[in-house]
């Protein structure tokens, strides 16, 4: 309780010193609304935007599209990379081709996933999953081969099954890195999620911050931006959780 009260505490005077900071920026150096709005016109925006329902829509959109394409680009990263830590042939054949598909720049795949998907939440899913395999793919497979030898070789002498090594040495031994993955792939869902919407998209926050980027309202952009930001930290704070109470013996 007190070390909650205490990281509030410092969270609020961090909080106050940065809206400190800005109103005094703007004033020192006379900054046009275009180019930094004050925090009270993002607040009136962002007032505007919840309480009167039009970032409801959009935010869960991109909710939508983010969420679903990390739970699907997740769970085929941790297959995938269970069939590559643990059958030498699938690694041999698969390892080079994810590779050589995770170098390609989200950019440049996009406008093509969108071509197939079209504009609407499809695309966005497709493209959020193609971000969120790779680090949990290779998390999966570096926890799974990362399983303490001594422990292999006592399982070994045992004459138990690979199925039983997998599951009672390997598998728990990997949760740790494949939970560190998924908060990366989570920071990356709503990357994907806003890029794909900045391409071609008729809603979500990324289609709300194009739309107004090119009537200069930087208002609505920032309370477009800080709605993502708490989507964002809501959500990494539920995988967090998530990752402590999993693995409790080792997570902090």
């Amino acid at each position: 309780m007190a070390e909650g009260l205490k990281l509030a505490a410092a969270s609020l005077t961090t909080f106050v010193a940065l809206i400190l900071a800005w109103e005094g920026a703007i004033l020192l150096f006379d900054l046009p609304a275009y180019v930094l709005p004050r925090p009270g016109a993002i607040a009136e925006a962002l007032s505007r935007g919840w309480i009167g329902g039009f970032l409801w829509p959009h935010a869960w959109f991109t909710l939508q599209g983010a969420m679903i394409g990390f739970a699907f680009g997740a769970v085929a990263g941790i297959i995938a990379g269970m069939i590559v830590a643990e059958i030498r042939v699938a690694s041999l054949a698969i390892y080079p081709i994810v590779i050589a598909i995770q170098s390609m720049p989200t950019v440049a795949v996009a406008p093509l996933i969108i071509v197939y998907f079209g504009v609407g939440l499809p695309s966005k899913i497709v493209t959020v999953a193609l971000l969120c395999f790779f680090p949990v793919f290779v998390n999966t497979v570096a926890g799974l081969r990362a399983a303490d030898p001594r422990l292999i070789d006592l399982y070994r002498a045992a004459s138990a099954s690979r199925l039983r090594m997998f599951l009672d040495v390997k598998f728990p031994g990997a949760i740790d890195h494949i939970m560190s993955s998924l908060q990366i792939a989570l920071v990356l869902a709503f990357v994907g999620c806003v890029v794909s919407e900045f391409i071609a998209s008729t809603a979500g926050l990324g289609h709300i911050i194009k739309s107004f980027a090119n009537d200069l309202n930087v208002s609505v952009m920032f309370a477009a931006i800080l709605s993502l930001a708490a989507m964002g930290a809501i959500t990494g704070f539920a995988v967090t959780l998530a990752h402590r109470r999993i693995v409790f013996w080792r997570a902090r």
